[in-house]
């Protein structure tokens, strides 16, 4: 096994496993112990409902338990804009120091929202190379 193919080099996690989402919803925080950079990945498919739109929030905590908003200058584009179409996939580099990331999302608007979609937290540059 190659050390410098992309697959040793990374690690991916699910924060929101795929689903249609309707309401608010908040993901599975991400260990990041072990690897020194990481990048949320938005997969979002079919949207529905009248006017519908959601916002995804990226968050970090120390402890997995207690999240808050990751700051502006710590996504490399800052947070992910509202969402009013499907169908496209986003990536937002984190350059914070906590230990967790995860993601968050909240219908915002319209009438019976729908959105079907998934996030991903991909893990670079580990400390320790996998055997």
């Amino acid at each position: 096994m190659s050390r410098t193919d992309l697959k040793s080099n990374v690690s991916v996690a699910q924060s929101l496993r795929p689903a249609s989402r309707t309401a608010a919803v908040d993901g599975l925080g991400v260990d990041l112990a072990g690897y020194d950079a990481a990048a949320v990945v938005l997969d979002l498919g079919a949207i529905g409902g009248t006017t519908p739109s959601f916002t995804f929030e990226v968050q970090e905590s120390d402890d997995n338990s207690t999240f808050a908003a990751v700051a502006a200058a710590d996504l490399d584009s800052g947070q992910p804009a509202a969402v009013t179409a499907g169908d496209s996939v986003s990536e937002v580099g984190y350059r914070g120091i906590k230990r967790y990331v995860r993601v968050a999302i909240t219908a915002a608007s319209g009438t019976s929202p729908t959105l079907v979609c998934s996030a991903t937290v991909v893990r670079g540059k580990p400390r320790k190379l996998p055997k």
